[in-house]
């Protein structure tokens, strides 16, 4: 025992293990920081003074300081090399944020999991795209609900092997359409297409040929109006939808104003044919006359939109131009297909001529079996009701009424034969089967599209003189006419597409010359991009090409000129629109640009944002980056306040805006201001003095009047009718035929403002013996800046000048060009701009929507009633021919539009159906600058103070000093002479 102690008493033998040196049994010092071992060695065993060395080759008497030892191993050697590892402070992560978070697919689009199975050879589909002829290029439109996407359904279902899907769903869900082209949650929620989406399918027509069509189903809300003017762009032709109970609704005719402008030819699918039998309980004969008075209503919305040139886009069923269909119950046929029908049937029958007497005032006499002009017998009837609409009605009452013996009896007669379960179907599916077997595949509306709309190769030509800024005896211009797939790439893209989890965008666009391949690099030109400013333009690599399919895309290793294509990798740089060129054209070409999307519309509807959490604004400014993107008529930006603002179309527009910049591109809350307009500034009078104002240097002066424009200018100046780009003798000559401007006024317009397409003119009225001319041209461009500025915040509420002409009468420059700068003139000419506009009578213009309602006729007078609380009232009502609804136009100021549509639908118990589309720019009543209307909080303001309430509440908003004073662009002396003549009143 003496040996294990020394003479002091310390303890000196081996301690005994204790179960507090290892823990669950291992041993503390088995850990081996620093050493690595091979799996089939044992590690030696590792004391604490070993640890403590730093000498590998022998023992160290070195000091080890406490903050050198390494008591336990660190995170990343227990876990590995491979393992993220992190040492965070204590409370740094709040207690609602798991340690570890699950990982979040986001999924934003319903999406096929693999290639659907299709009833063609893919391969030979992407052949097909080699032969332009052999493609079509269209789009669907029509109003809300009028039947696009139905009438897409049934073309998927007729090529894609998914009807088993269908058969395993009941209830609600097998009530509900396929809607195979809503792939969004939020379209599959509200029941309404939002986006417009493309696809391509492979079709036969009645002689069995294959033909590509790329169809693009677009939105029917009058407030996706823009998704409907970005996928013409693209088209060769539309395909015009219509209801036959609701007849041209005003999305239709907007449509048409749009197609027949922009030169698209139109094809009619009157669509819903069911109706008129199920519903409206018609007798054939009445039918008849209904589906005549709605194809009437087309040929005259073409008529209005182009008067003069309707009889020769005259749609009609014998020119083989309008499909009768019924897309709920998969069914569609022409004249002539249905002709054919009979030819099959009956052999001596030639489907040609038979077709022709199938239409308009040609009788059938069943005596002598002949066609004539004049209901001879008694029995004779039209020859339309006889062979096509009896026999649809009797095929429907039958299948209805009849018990499942006596109909197999009767269909057998029709060589339609069922399974034995299906007799016992629901009506409607029984129906469906029934017209399936009945009318066969959708061969008439391939013959239609085929025959009435031109392929790519014949609707190039027209596209590049519409759409081209550049010329067209070029080698990229020829390419582009001829469709030449070996040619230099040229793609026109109009609209960008978010991936299914939101994080990017694919590019949709046309190839209009060459083939689009992965990894090619190109420039992306902008809607900015010129030859001579160089600024929008970015560098970019094609990363994949897809043939569009909504909601699936087929990659594919190139896509030749003619045809549909999205790319990703090029969005980086894309706002709306834009042309993707090679990095370098053959013989050093320049490029050009395809024209920005002319819209049908204008966004008037506005709302503030801001995020609840200030610090995540970036995030939020990504979001409406990406909203930008996402829409093409949405417009965001910021107010001198610091407000973000985003205009829109309409109510349900900006809700979907909203909805997507919380949940799809930021994922954040946001705070949402109550909703306002846009407002314009504009004249109603000659200004009462030649108002000049001096530079800061007082060697420059610039005297201007402002009066107003003559009705219709600015409107022709907004719709391109006329251009500011135009030669001078074509600009001049516009206005002297169509407004009766003389030649020396109508040849010194200087420019169109603010940028060139504004609705304002400002006019060089100078006289040569009083001006030197060539002096003042030298500051020509300073002085349209200027003017530019104006009238782009105007002095009344910073809101857009409209529909004013400036004319400079009177300008004393300084001789040396330093005294006569940018900084001298430009301030100079905008307070001239200024002050020449307060001085003309100046007003406020608000935008104004058209309503339109469809409804039962007791809905009529709640329209009056809810109107006439809002400042609008109703233009015109009546019924609808051949049906129980009324049809009412009224107008209603956008700023008391909001909630509108829901106050309507109480009033109606949700029977109106209601569309607010932008119509015009209004005056609002009163004097803006009248000091002497009271205006009372929490009170409406009287008619004549409406001007004076906006324009004060819309500067409190902005952030600006309470009134307007035109001494603030007054020079002092001018203002006092003024003062002292009594002029000016305050």
């Amino acid at each position: 025992m003496d040996d294990l102690y020394d003479e002091f008493g310390n303890f000196i033998g081996e301690a005994e293990e204790s179960e507090d040196d290892s823990q669950h049994g291992i041993d503390a010092s088995a850990y081996v920081y620093d050493q690595e071992y091979p799996e089939e060695e044992e590690a030696p065993e590792v004391t604490g003074q070993e640890l403590m060395e730093i000498d590998e080759d022998g023992p160290s008497n070195a000091v080890i300081l406490h903050e050198d030892k390494q008591y336990y191993p660190t995170a990343q050697q227990v876990y590995g090399e491979d393992v993220e590892t992190m040492v965070q402070e204590e409370d740094a992560q709040p207690l609602t944020q798991p340690i570890i978070a699950p990982v979040e697919v986001k999924k934003f689009l319903l999406e096929e999991a693999d290639l659907p199975p299709v009833h063609f050879d893919r391969p030979f589909m992407a052949d097909l795209m080699n032969f332009p002829d052999q493609v079509r290029n269209v789009a669907f439109a029509g109003h809300l609900h009028h039947g696009k996407t139905a009438l897409m359904d049934m073309l998927v279902l007729e090529t894609h092997d998914i009807a088993d899907r269908l058969e395993n769903r009941v209830g609600k869900a097998r009530d509900e359409q396929l809607r195979y082209t809503d792939t969004s949650i939020m379209e599959r929620d509200r029941g309404l297409s939002i986006k417009a989406a493309p696809m391509s399918l492979v079709l036969q027509n009645t002689k069995g040929k294959s033909h590509l069509l790329n169809i693009i189903d677009t939105p029917g809300h009058v407030n996706f109006v823009d998704e409907v003017a970005a996928s013409l762009r693209l088209v060769d032709g539309v395909v015009l939808v219509v209801d036959v109970v609701e007849g041209v609704q005003v999305n239709t005719e907007q449509i048409i104003k749009y197609a027949v402008l922009e030169g698209l030819p139109l094809v009619l699918v009157v669509n819903k044919l069911d109706r008129l039998i199920l519903e409206l309980k018609l007798p054939p004969t009445d039918a008849y006359f209904k589906l005549k008075h709605v194809i009437e209503e087309v040929n005259t919305a073409i008529e209005n939109a182009l008067p003069g040139q309707g009889e020769t886009r005259r749609l009609s069923p014998e020119k083989g131009n309008v499909l009768f269909a019924c897309s709920g119950m998969q069914w569609c046929f022409t004249l002539q297909s249905f002709a054919r029908m009979y030819a099959d049937t009956y052999p001596g029958v030639s489907a040609t001529e038979f077709a022709r007497r199938l239409w308009g005032d040609v009788f059938f006499n069943p005596t002598k079996r002949s066609f004539t002009r004049k209901g001879v017998e008694e029995r004779s009837k039209r020859s339309f009701v006889n062979f096509i609409l009896e026999p649809i009605y009797k095929l429907y009452s039958h299948t209805i009424s009849e018990s499942p013996e006596d109909l197999k009896e009767t269909l057998a007669t029709l060589n339609i034969h069922l399974k034995p379960s299906q007799y016992k179907a629901d009506a409607k599916v029984l129906l469906n089967l029934v017209c399936a077997q009945f009318f066969g595949p959708a061969n008439g509306f391939v013959d239609m599209v085929v025959e009435h709309i031109p392929s790519p190769v014949e609707g190039a030509q027209k596209k590049l003189q519409q759409y081209y800024t550049g010329p067209l005896d070029t080698k990229v211009a020829e390419s582009m006419a001829k469709c030449d797939q070996d040619g230099p790439l040229v793609v026109q893209i109009s609209k960008l597409f978010n991936t299914s989890d939101a994080s990017g965008f694919n590019a949709f666009g046309r190839v209009l010359s060459g083939t689009a391949k992965p990894g090619q690099q190109v420039r992306v030109l902008g809607e900015g991009y010129s030859v001579h400013d160089e600024e929008d333009m970015a560098i970019a690599t094609i990363s994949d090409v897809w043939i569009a399919e909504t909601r699936y895309n087929i990659p594919t290793d190139g896509i030749p000129a003619g045809n549909w294509c999205l790319l990703g990798g090029v969005d980086n740089s894309i706002v709306k629109s834009s042309t993707l060129v090679p990095l370098k054209l053959e013989d050093d070409e320049e490029a050009y640009i395809f024209k920005p999307i002319k819209q049908l519309t204008e966004s008037v509807f506005k709302v503030a944002v801001e995020p609840i959490n200030p610090s995540e604004l970036p995030k939020m400014l990504d979001g409406l980056r990406k909203i930008n993107k996402s829409y093409p008529l949405i417009t965001t930006k910021v107010e001198e306040s610091g407000e973000h603002v985003i205009l829109g179309t309409g109510e349900l527009y900006m809700d979907c805006v909203l909805y997507d910049l919380r949940r799809l591109y930021a994922e954040m809350e946001i705070k949402v201001s109550d909703p306002v307009t846009r407002f314009c500034e504009t004249v109603v009078e000659t200004s009462a003095i030649k108002c000049y104002a001096l530079s800061p240097n007082k060697k420059v002066k610039i005297t201007m009047v402002a009066e107003p424009l003559d009705s219709g200018i600015a409107e022709d100046i907004e719709s391109g009718k006329v251009s500011i780009r135009d030669p001078v003798r074509k600009t001049g000559k516009f206005f002297e035929e169509n407004y009766g401007w003389d030649l020396l006024a109508s040849r010194s317009i200087w420019a169109f403002g603010p940028d060139d397409i504004g609705p304002n003119i400002l006019q060089d009225d100078t006289l040569p013996s009083e001006v030197d001319k060539k002096l003042l041209a030298t500051v020509r461009d300073t002085i349209r800046q200027g003017f530019s500025w104006g009238t782009r915040e105007g002095p009344l509420c910073e809101e857009p000048i409209r529909n004013t002409k400036f004319k400079i009468t009177d300008a004393t420059l300084a001789a040396s060009p330093i005294f006569r700068g940018g900084g001298q003139i430009i301030p100079t000419s905008r307070r001239a701009v200024y002050s020449s506009f307060l001085m003309a009578s100046p007003r406020l213009m608000e935008p104004v929507y058209s309503v339109a309602m469809t409804g039962p006729a007791d809905s009529v007078s709640a329209l009056y009633t809810v109107l006439a609380r809002r400042r609008g009232h109703v233009l015109s009502d009546g019924p609808i021919a051949g049906t129980p609804l009324y049809r009412c136009q009224g107008l209603i100021p956008v700023i008391d539009s909001f909630g509108f549509e829901t106050d309507l639908r109480i009033h109606t118990q949700g029977q109106a159906a209601v569309s607010l589309v932008f119509e015009r720019w209004s005056i609002v009543p009163g004097d803006p600058l009248d000091r002497e209307v009271t205006l009372r909080p929490l009170e409406p303001a009287s008619v004549q103070g409406t001007a004076r309430d906006f324009v004060l509440k819309t500067r409190r908003r902005k952030g600006l000093s309470e009134d307007v004073s035109v001494a603030k662009f007054l020079e002092p002396e001018l203002f006092s002479s003024l003062k002292e003549s009594g002029l000016l009143d305050g």
